[in-house]
């Protein structure tokens, strides 16, 4: 019996070692490439820190896809998506270049894959190696961030650090939506699959480490000055009012839309209204 076919995705910039390391810990899955063919389709978004150059050398099979430096995160994945598609793999795996893969991690996703019939989206979560806190996964509108309890358990939105689409799911729900470019992709990816009837489950077990990014962004600072502010707000890196106006116009109608676009701009010239001691 052939084996089914899977494309890893991945974007990255400016972050050699990790994205190696990130490499190193998706190829020494346990049994994976025993069962699995795997490709892995990495795009290098304008890097000028050798990370192509050790790509290569370290990875040859890599299929490594150059980016001009202004694709950020989710454009990226577009771009790696798109790439890998005109293959038809059996299972598309984001993962997120700062994302450390445990040894079983792909072996214990793939086997919720199975159990939900290659129909369903399966979310890896991870934890902080330096306090095993959860900081990334799957998320309930009610529970928020959910915890791995030896189960399948339903989410409705997922961050896409380590998330299996089968090709199943990618027929009906397509690729990221280009129109974002750096965050919002991957909730906006799950909201649109459950607007198809597709489900969304974390998977058993913890699927890696990734650090949380708990600094509050320069755009919303009180210690950062106006004119600063104003600048990092016009970056991809930043929340784009416009993106995020027509995410929440797609998801949640006109009236959130608004408001949410309205509180950004106020955040932005008084973000200390948001930051005053209880």
């Amino acid at each position: 019996m052939s084996k089914k076919r899977i494309a890893a995705l991945l974007t990255c910039h400016n972050r050699r070692d990790k994205t190696i390391m990130c490499l190193q810990a998706l190829y020494n899955q346990q049994e994976f490439n025993e069962q699995y063919n795997l490709k892995v389709f990495l795009v290098d978004d304008g890097s000028n820190d050798g990370t192509s150059i050790a790509v290569k050398e370290g990875f040859p099979e890599v299929k490594v896809i150059q980016g001009d430096g202004n694709l950020y995160w989710n454009r990226g994945m577009h771009l790696a998506w798109s790439v890998a598609a005109k293959e038809d793999f059996d299972f598309y795996f984001w993962l997120n270049d700062d994302t450390i893969l445990f040894p079983a991690a792909l072996q214990d996703m793939m086997h919720c894959v199975q159990l939900t019939g290659e129909k369903a989206i399966i979310c890896g979560t991870t934890r902080s190696a330096i306090n095993g806190a959860v900081t990334y996964g799957g998320r309930s509108k009610t529970k928020g961030l959910l915890k791995p309890n030896n189960q399948l358990q339903q989410c409705d939105l997922f961050n896409g650090n380590a998330v299996i689409i089968p090709r199943n799911v990618y027929k009906v729900v397509g690729n990221l939506d280009y129109m974002f470019s750096h965050s919002t992709g991957d909730w906006d990816y799950g909201l649109r699959a459950a607007k198809k009837g597709i489900k969304m489950f974390i998977s058993f077990f913890y699927v890696g480490e990734c650090e949380k990014h708990e600094s509050l962004p320069k755009w919303c600072s009180p210690t950062v000055k106006l004119k600063d502010r104003i600048k990092a707000f016009r970056t991809p890196l930043a929340v784009n009012p416009v993106q995020h106006f027509k995410f929440d116009l797609r998801h949640n109608g006109l009236f959130s839309a608004v408001k949410h676009y309205v509180s950004i701009h106020i955040r932005l010239f008084f973000p200390f209204l948001w930051n005053r001691n209880p």
